[in-house]
């Protein structure tokens, strides 16, 4: 009976958290993913890319990934398997959600994680710093536009209006939050008091992933407890999008003759996906229990692993690369 109860009054929560919406947009899951970004803006600093020419190649080798090679991996990825492979398993309309949330993930590339994966494959963090700098650049101008052409390649009606909302929410205005902080903050003679103050919100970004984590899996619950198959068959192009990518882009980085300092994070930041942004979308444009918002769910409970197997992988092969700067 205290357990029934107890489910209960817990449903009811998520339920009412779930109810909580403005314009298609979730204000508790914008909170807390604002709470989980905003710390890692902060380190972004765009006066930093004026060093890119020094050393081109890694940028270029992340920006080719990011771009031109993962968003579109993805969607045949994700058409392949669930107009092809899955077909008999999936009806058409849910299908047709899956793929738009693989999508979502495969145009988000990653901005806040990438510096904990850098950290852990001991990569150069001024130049990491600077591959997300230009990351950010280039999703607020290419987020919307190149998400629009592959949904619409994939049959889905796109509004415009809630992608463009969601760039502004989840983008820029975290991005230039963090700007105006650091510009406060820090100064050339003195970096101590930006360092203690981003030192000082990392709990506060751990409880906001934590917090948007729950909930997104609080709202995904039921599906996820009645239809485990369903993770079963979007996680298996997830992993394969993952792993794939990481080959090319290491595999790359070698052939390019790239430190491995450089390399392991160009091939992290091409891996990863900014799953902040693309769980948000996912949810502004289709809903909180539809498919898209799902499968990306299902994209954070498969990146974290792959990504500690990967970052372990780097590691071990970090004899593989030139020690020599390019």
């Amino acid at each position: 009976m205290i357990d029934s109860y107890t489910d209960l009054i817990t449903v009811s929560l998520f339920q009412w958290f779930a109810s909580l919406e403005v314009a298609h947009v979730n204000i508790p899951v914008a909170i807390f993913i604002w709470v989980m970004i905003y710390p890692m803006m902060i380190q972004v600093d765009f006066s930093s890319i004026k060093d890119v020419g020094k050393r081109p190649k890694g940028f270029l080798l992340t920006l080719v990934i990011n771009w031109l090679v993962k968003p579109f991996s993805m969607a045949l990825l994700g058409w392949f398997f669930f107009r092809v492979v899955f077909a008999d398993l999936v009806d058409p309309q849910t299908a047709t959600e899956y793929i738009a949330g693989m999508i979502l993930l495969g145009v988000a590339p990653c901005t806040a994680m990438v510096f904990v994966w850098s950290h852990l494959t001991k990569g150069d963090a001024n130049y990491t710093l600077v591959q997300v700098s230009i990351n950010d650049v280039i999703m607020i101008f290419a987020f919307a536009p190149l998400t629009a052409f592959l949904l619409g390649v994939s049959d889905v009606i796109v509004p415009w209006g809630t992608l463009l909302v969601s760039v502004v929410l989840y983008v820029v205005i975290p991005l230039v939050a963090g700007i105006l902080t650091r510009k406060a903050l820090d100064s050339k003679q003195n970096h101590t008091k930006l360092s203690n103050f981003i030192e000082g919100l990392k709990p506060i970004s751990v409880a906001g992933l934590l917090a948007t984590v729950v909930l997104l899996f609080g709202f995904q619950a039921e599906t996820l407890l009645a239809k485990p198959l369903v993770i079963v068959l979007i996680a298996i192009p997830l992993l394969i999008q993952s792993y794939g990518i990481f080959v090319i882009a290491y595999g790359a980085a070698k052939a390019m003759k790239l430190p491995h300092n450089i390399a392991a994070p160009a091939a992290m930041i091409g891996t990863s996906n900014f799953f902040e942004l693309a769980v948000a979308v996912a949810i502004s444009l289709f809903g909180l229990q539809s498919g898209a918002a799902l499968a990306t769910v299902v994209g954070v409970l498969v990146e974290v692993p792959v990504m500690l197997t990967l970052v372990a992988f780097a590691n071990g092969t970090r004899h593989w690369f030139d020690k020599e700067l390019v």
